[in-house]
């Protein structure tokens, strides 16, 4: 125990542990930009979906309000790829839990690269009708895959 009196001392990391120490967690919660696409890995018949989320956040600049928009690419597998290209259009609000993860690719001799989200959890949301607002629906769809792609 610490007495009342003394501030606390900071976490000093050696270099070492600063170097092994990651973390990679999204979490994100905007609307679809259209319907999920979902297609099956040819090789093992495993269930992909692909959807694009579209971000708002709102900020005051200059006494104006301005707002910006992120679009996070965004990919499911298994049940719940299932699920998201069942109960999932265009519009929809949902809560994305997941990884960043880079994919990269060549085409036509040109490097190119892009940040997703690998989801782990997707639930759906619905919009209160009062407010517009996003809150969670009865419908959760929760999997439990964890693979790693």
């Amino acid at each position: 125990m610490r007495s009342a009196g003394r501030p606390r001392r900071p976490l000093i990391l050696s270099r070492e542990r600063r170097k092994i120490m990651s973390f990679n967690k999204v979490i994100i919660m905007g609307n679809l930009t259209k319907d999920p696409d979902l297609r099956y890995i040819p090789t093992s018949s495993a269930p992909v979906a692909r959807f694009t989320v579209a971000v708002n956040s709102k900020y005051k600049q200059n006494g104006e309000m301005k707002e910006d928009v992120l679009f996070m690419d965004t990919v499911v597998f298994g049940k719940q790829a299932e699920n998201c290209g069942q109960y999932l259009s265009k519009g929809r609000p949902v809560l994305v839990e997941g990884k960043l993860k880079e994919k990269s690719w060549e085409h036509e001799g040109q490097k190119h690269r892009k940040i997703e989200i690998l989801a782990s959890n997707v639930r759906f949301l619905t919009k209160k009708e009062s407010t517009g607002e996003p809150e969670l629906s009865d419908l959760e769809v929760p999997d439990e895959p964890k693979e790693s792609f």
